[in-house]
């Protein structure tokens, strides 16, 4: 691995950014020390999210985007005040006075949103910059987030509820502090998808251990409409995670724009990035409600999901005719066939696009690129059925031509139908292409008219080469059919059927995928120890025996043991021992994740005195089997909802954890959904009837 003087500046620079301990190399050193460094602590910087001082065109649009954010809501908190006062007082000069500025505040506004529609409709700087003319795609921009202050209240939680020393915890809750700051930049490339992959990941702990059912902790995650920079407020964690779930979706999109489609990898890159960034809008659409911010409601992310398919169809199109068509008649007709259904795919999105409420709410300049490439790819349909019919020597095959027309056209009416039989000699092909160039030059004209009424698609250069060709291609075709004594009228023909060999589909997040530790994993497993759990205060139990005597109690369980007798009159009962109880210290050390052999070596190890932290639960006993779910399914949330389906994937199940009571952990964790707006979730069951009692 060579790496230039140049690199390893630029290296040293981005580990001084990051503030990582790096292991200093000379200028001078071995190339494989400098591979160390670069597998280490580069990637672990790229992973944490793009370096805001890096200014690429991508990143200058999200920093003036974020700005666009504050100034709308700068103007809108004026706005509200203004008219807070405006209703409150009865004083005429003053009602005047904020009247005047009112119309100020509301200019300034619509003065942004402006701004704001026009930085929205910017599509050029995602596309490819490999220089071929293609096609451009519609990217979504990230959605802004503001910083949350989860220091104090999270410390705070941690004396409060779980009993431990807040500083302890503190280098752990700036880690999550930094997470969160790193995905408000995440690079447009894998490591950034990773990144908020695990940090929703990482939210679903987050939920377990500080966001009690019953109260607030004022913590609040305030997140910009991704088009309209309207900001939302929410407490739920869910609103957090629906945030995360659109970036992925958004993040997928601008990578897959990026991709050269001039090679077959940079398309199957691209659709696969299409339809990930689908899935990603399908899983909010079915699964969060009461959508604070338009950009999130059902309509909307609709659109979006039919947005991407149309997408990833035509990156098919586009891999179908990579390199030339092919010679023979079937081949041009499966070209046909691929173009209308690409075309009805982009239909159906520009209808979405155009009922209410999303018609208010989409850039103009998507509406209109949808229109023009249903049209554009209509009129390719028509053109590559003449191309077949006219071009191909096994045009002429009366057998094949039988086969294949009887699945080339839609039959709609009685004009169109006398076109969708077989031609029987070359005068009928030439009457039926003549009728298939006509259409196609109608809708050509079509697509050049409306991308002539767009400024944002005239800005893009290739998007106007692109149907200019095919419009110049289809005339000419046209015209070398045109003979000066035939003075037959041009019928319309017959609509090509919309048919594809590879359906664009939605690819569902794969949260299990990646895998996170749970940042808090200290305080014990999430099952036992969490937010919706209440325990005593932690007491200290200490006890003496002689050789001949036992301490008087048994234990059953691990992670964490759990005390299942206590023997009338014992030194256990009188130290204050009780049935149920949780053993989560030894001696001073901590057992929360200890397996059961291990607290039995640490008890029977302690000799004639022993020293026990205990906790007892007020919410249920854990000798018994739990069968009534503890969640409160079935209810609504006063703010966002996130519902789960029972069968969802859950990211619970696969996490890695570093304590030795890991599997145990697991085990009782399988099963549940990974966050909730509410989920409906299952309340682990405790093992206590699978291990063995051991007596002391």
């Amino acid at each position: 691995m060579f790496i230039s003087i140049s690199g390893k500046l630029h290296l040293i620079w981005h580990c001084l950014v990051s503030m990582e301990t790096v292991k200093c190399v000379s200028m001078t050193g071995d190339s494989e020390d400098w591979e160390r460094v670069v597998s280490t602590s580069m990637l672990e910087v790229i992973k944490r999210g793009s370096d805001p001082l890096i200014s690429t065109a991508r990143g200058k649009l999200q920093t003036k985007r974020s700005k666009l954010n504050d100034e709308i809501n700068r103007e809108l908190r004026m706005r509200n005040g203004a008219e807070n006062l405006f209703k409150a007082t009865n004083n005429k000069n003053i009602k005047e006075t904020v009247a005047l500025e009112l119309s100020f505040v509301n200019s300034n506004l619509q003065v942004l949103k402006e701004e704001m529609a026009e930085l929205n409709s910017t599509m050029d700087v995602y596309q490819s910059g490999g220089g071929v003319s293609s096609v451009p795609m519609i990217p979504m921009g990230l959605k802004e987030t503001k910083d949350v202050d989860i220091g104090l209240p999270f410390l705070d939680y941690i004396q409060e509820h779980y009993s431990e020393e807040p500083r302890d915890y503190a280098d752990e809750v700036q880690e999550l502090a930094s997470i969160r700051q790193a995905i408000r930049t995440p690079q447009r490339n894998p490591y950034g998808i990773e990144l908020l992959y695990d940090y929703y990941n990482q939210l679903y702990f987050v939920e377990k251990r500080f966001f009690p059912p019953d109260r607030s902790l004022g913590v609040y995650f305030e997140w910009y409409d991704s088009l309209t920079g309207v900001p939302s407020a929410q407490r739920t964690v869910g609103f957090e995670k629906g945030g995360i779930l659109f970036n992925i979706g958004a993040l997928h999109t601008q990578i897959a724009c990026q991709q050269d489609r001039a090679n077959k990898d940079g398309i199957k890159s691209a659709i696969n990035n299409f339809e990930k960034a689908a899935g990603a809008f399908k899983y909010l659409h079915d699964n969060f409600s009461n959508a604070p911010s338009m950009d999130m409601q059902p309509q909307t992310l609709a659109m979006l999901v039919q947005l991407m398919l149309a997408q990833t169809q035509e990156c098919v199109l586009e891999e179908l005719i990579l390199g030339g068509v092919g010679d023979g008649i079937e081949k041009h007709l499966e070209v046909a066939h691929e173009a209308a259904m690409v075309s009805q795919m982009y239909e159906e999105a520009y209808k979405q696009m155009s009922q209410k409420p999303v018609k208010d709410y989409a850039p103009f300049p998507w509406t209109s690129m949808c229109q023009v490439k249903a049209q554009h790819f209509g009129a390719m349909s028509h053109y590559y059925a003449v191309t077949g019919l006219l071009d191909q020597k096994d045009s002429n095959d009366v057998h094949l031509l039988e086969k294949l027309f009887g699945k080339l056209h839609v039959e709609e009416n009685e004009n169109t139908s006398m076109l969708s039989r077989v031609p029987s000699d070359e005068d009928d092909k030439k009457q039926l292409a003549r009728a298939h160039l006509k259409d196609a030059l109608l809708l050509h004209e079509e697509a050049l008219k409306h991308h002539d009424r767009c400024k944002h698609l005239r800005k893009i250069d290739t998007f106007q080469e692109v149907l200019k060709h095919a419009h110049d291609r289809s005339l000419k075709k046209f015209s070398d059919l045109e003979e000066e004594d035939d003075f037959t009228e041009v019928s319309s023909s017959p609509s090509i059927k919309s048919k594809t060999a590879q359906h664009a589909k939605v690819i569902m997040p794969d949260f299990a995928r990646y895998k996170v530790t749970d940042l808090f994993h200290k305080l014990g497993p999430v099952a036992i120890f969490s937010a919706k759990h209440e325990w005593s205060s932690p007491r200290d139990v200490s006890m003496q025996k002689s050789s001949k005597q036992g301490y008087g109690f048994s234990v059953r369980g691990d992670s964490p043991v759990i005390v299942a007798q206590v023997d009338q009159a014992s030194l256990a009962q009188n130290a204050g021992m009780k049935i149920g109880d949780f053993i989560i210290g030894v001696n001073g050390q901590d057992t929360k994740w200890s397996k059961h052999e291990d607290v039995v070596t640490l008890i029977k190890e302690s000799g004639n005195s022993i020293s026990v932290k205990l906790i007892t639960p007020r919410d249920r006993n854990y000798l018994e089997p739990h069968r009534t779910p503890c969640s409160r399914a079935g209810s609504t949330c006063s703010d966002s909802s996130f519902n789960i389906p029972s069968t969802s994937a859950s990211p619970s199940n696969t996490l890695s954890s570093t304590k030795s009571g890991n599997k145990r952990s697991k085990k009782g964790e399988s099963g549940k959904n990974s966050s909730s707006w509410l989920f409906k979730k299952k309340s682990p069951k405790r093992e206590t009837d699978e291990m063995e009692k051991v007596k002391y």
